[in-house]
């Protein structure tokens, strides 16, 4: 049947898997909340975890999942370590997903 459909491809599976990977990411609120904070603009720990209300050892956990998962970037600066996202994909998903207009840079 799909071979009727004039220019039908399945994307490469490494692909989807990435795709998969990331949605797994945006499964969390908290971790919604942490990746609309950073869209705001670059963030400490501490920051976020005032801004969404959470611990700061469970904002860290996110934080840690999400950069392994290549959403998030970190720079260190002395002890701290700031946070950011530069992916305009996360961006444009959050922004559909939460039915908001243009995020403001920080």
């Amino acid at each position: 049947m799909h071979e009727s459909i004039h220019g039908f491809a399945m994307p490469p599976e490494d692909e989807v898997r990435r795709v998969a990977d990331a949605m797994r990411m945006l499964s969390d609120p908290t971790r919604v909340k942490i990746l609309w904070a950073l869209l705001q603009g670059e963030s400490s720990v501490a920051c976020l975890a005032d801004v969404v209300g959470a611990a700061p050892t469970a904002v860290s956990q996110h934080l840690s999942k999400l950069r392994l998962s290549g959403l998030v970037e970190n720079r260190r600066e002395g002890t701290y370590v700031y946070y950011t996202v530069e992916d305009a994909t996360v961006r444009a998903v959050l922004e559909r997903m939460l039915g908001q207009g243009t995020v403001v840079d920080g």
